[in-house]
């Protein structure tokens, strides 16, 4: 398990990434646990820092084509 010291999303596809994103916010909605957001908002802000670009522009280029 030392090798998963990060994990690398150069493997994962447009849509795998939406379909987290979605999956956190659907998850978020119907549990109310914050947890779920918490985790989809870190990833979109990392994603975003690691693109130079905004939220609305990276989300809506992940739905673009899907």
């Amino acid at each position: 398990m030392e090798l998963i010291d990060q994990i690398s999303i150069n493997a994962l596809s447009k849509r795998d990434l939406l379909l987290i994103i979605k999956a956190l916010e659907y998850t978020n909605e119907n549990t109310k646990l914050n947890e779920f957001i918490d985790l989809r908002n870190s990833i979109i802000k990392e994603l975003c820092f690691l693109t130079n670009t905004t939220e609305d522009v990276f989300v809506n280029y992940l739905e673009s084509n899907n």
